[in-house]
């Protein structure tokens, strides 16, 4: 490694070794502000392509190569920040055929580039590297990568790192915030007889003596853990859909011994486009084509290159996660996977703690495919049949700037959130605008949770500070109290964030009206004997009668 100078001043570079922060009862230290923070050394420069190569060799599990890495300056030129986790390492930057220095710290390398000021010219730097990467221990949850044989004995290899970060395998600014601009090529060399599939289309071969090399080119931008790559000795089948935007051309690489479980399981991948475009709009990525890829895990939503491992049969691994029965209707990789390419590819989180933001419209797209294929109250039955997965222990919205996410409920309280919108909202064709103009209005963006609660209060017209607030921000779900005495039904909402006032649907035995409830007690004069009150099974909200 080679010294460098390092331009932080004293006091930041110390404060930033030293100190720890406390967010919502948790200590994080300095490495995670560098891994989950804007730093200095990363607002500077605005990322506007990759060009990785990278060689991966089966039998040590090492990898090798470089990420050439194009930028402009769009303010006064500091430190770049380039991480990659160790064991990997990173062997040499170079600009214009000249060495240049760096400092470690841990995770993140600062490396010390020429001088420069802002300017519309795109600047270029190189960083090698090698190592032995992170070997995935329970993929994808706790990623990197997957060394595995088929079961003929060939190498069956992917990558995983959702959370744990793509610097866990190659370098780069590994933060959601910023996207290459025009995309990326990934060329992967690996021994001859496998196959490697990444992301976007393969645009050429290369031939070598004892390896391949694949060479994919994304012309979109891409966020960074949704980068792979896979290897394996796959076949290919595909077709093309006919979708809003024109011909879509839809890939498939499986394993030779599960091709025809294969032809028949991933009929469901143009039912899933035809579902979304309707619920979301044209699918983000048609100049990159859409894949489904098998590998050795569960599966993931990498862009245009999502990956498949639900053993070709419909639920969670042959479960309904439900337990209604409609969790048995879809393959639950296929339509959850492939929903991210909608809600995380297309729709970015700028920070981790705006998770739900992929995973709360994902688990609703669930929702949503049954809708479009069996009906509304299907559709309602899925969804609600998923609360018994909420936990309900912390927010969904986790802390800022240190790379960590909040509550697992992201997915299912995230799914009944947006499932009660739309019952409050109560208009099904403004509801589906809303979901098509928020992946037409952040096409290709990244975003806080703000701009997409924003988006949804202007475009429904309702007033969601305290609804947002109430289940993003709080671990309670409000309950509705009554009583009910001489015909007369007193109620009001409880365990809720000030200001909440979603109305409900409401029946006391064969009449049926609508509440207004707020925090405070309030009167109504019921034309029926009845002493129970339900609502509305659709709002996710708790009942409970008081004496």
């Amino acid at each position: 490694m080679t010294p460098a100078t390092n331009s932080l001043t004293l006091t930041f570079f110390s404060l930033l070794l030293l100190c720890c922060l406390s967010l919502q009862g948790q200590e994080f230290t300095a490495q995670d502000s560098l891994r989950g923070g804007v730093t200095p050394q990363r607002a500077w420069w605005d990322l506007q392509y990759y060009n990785l190569e990278v060689t991966i060799d089966p039998a040590t599990k090492k990898i090798w190569g470089a990420n050439t890495i194009y930028y402009k300056i769009i303010s006064e030129q500091k430190e770049m920040q380039i991480d990659l986790q160790p064991p990997m390492k990173i062997d040499s930057v170079v600009v214009a055929g000249k060495k240049y220095p760096y400092k470690s710290i841990e995770n993140a390398h600062m490396i010390a580039l020429p001088a420069g000021k802002a300017n519309s010219l795109e600047q270029i730097v190189t960083v090698y590297f090698s190592g032995l990467p992170k070997e995935a221990v329970r993929a994808p949850w706790d990623g990197g990568f997957s060394w595995k044989k088929d079961p003929n004995g060939n190498p069956f290899i992917a990558t995983s790192c959702q959370g744990l970060g793509a610097s866990v395998w190659w370098p780069n600014k590994d933060h959601m915030y910023d996207e290459p601009d025009r995309g990326m090529t990934i060329a992967a060399t690996v021994p001859k007889g496998l196959i490697n599939v990444s992301n976007g289309q393969l645009i050429k071969t290369i031939e070598n003596e004892q390896t391949n090399t694949f060479v994919w080119e994304v012309k979109n931008p891409i966020n960074n853990y949704g980068v792979n790559v896979n290897i394996g000795d796959y076949v290919h089948f595909g077709e093309t859909y006919t979708g809003e935007k024109g011909p879509l051309k839809m890939d498939y690489y499986v394993l030779a011994n599960h091709l025809e479980k294969a032809k028949e399981q991933f009929k469901q991948a143009p039912k899933m486009m035809a579902a979304f475009e309707h619920w979301f709009g044209p699918y983000p990525f048609y100049k990159d084509g859409f894949k489904l890829v098998e590998v050795p895990y569960l599966g993931m939503e990498h862009q245009s290159s999502v990956t498949y491992g639900n053993q070709y049969s419909n639920g969670y691994l042959g479960k309904d996660l439900s337990g209604t029965g409609w969790g048995l209707k879809f393959d639950f990789i296929i339509i959850h996977e492939s929903g991210h390419e909608w809600f995380a590819n297309n729709i970015t989180y700028k920070d981790a703690a705006d998770m739900w933001v992929h995973e709360g419209f994902t688990a609703y797209s669930e929702n949503l495919y049954l809708d479009y294929y069996y009906g509304k109250e299907a559709a309602a039955d899925y969804v609600i049949g998923t609360r018994a997965n909420i936990a309900n222990d912390i927010p969904i919205i986790g802390p800022y700037g240190v790379n960590k996410s909040g509550s697992k409920d992201m997915y299912y309280k995230g799914a009944n959130l947006l499932h009660t919108l739309r019952t409050w909202l109560n208009n099904d064709s403004l509801w589906r605008e809303t979901l098509r103009g928020l992946n037409k209005t952040f096409y290709h963006k990244t975003v806080t949770t703000q701009e997409i609660e924003s988006y949804i209060a202007s475009k429904t017209g309702l007033n969601l500070n305290a609804f947002f607030n109430q289940y993003l921000r709080n671990s309670n779900i409000p309950t509705l109290e009554y009583k009910i005495a001489d015909n007369q039904l007193t109620y009001r909402y409880a365990n809720c964030v000030e200001g909440f006032n979603m109305p409900l649907f409401a029946l006391a035995g064969d009449t049926s009206f609508t509440l207004s409830p707020t925090t405070e007690w309030q009167l109504k004069e019921l034309p029926t004997s009845a002493n129970t009150l339900e609502i509305q099974r659709d709002y996710y909200v708790g009942l409970e009668k008081v004496l």
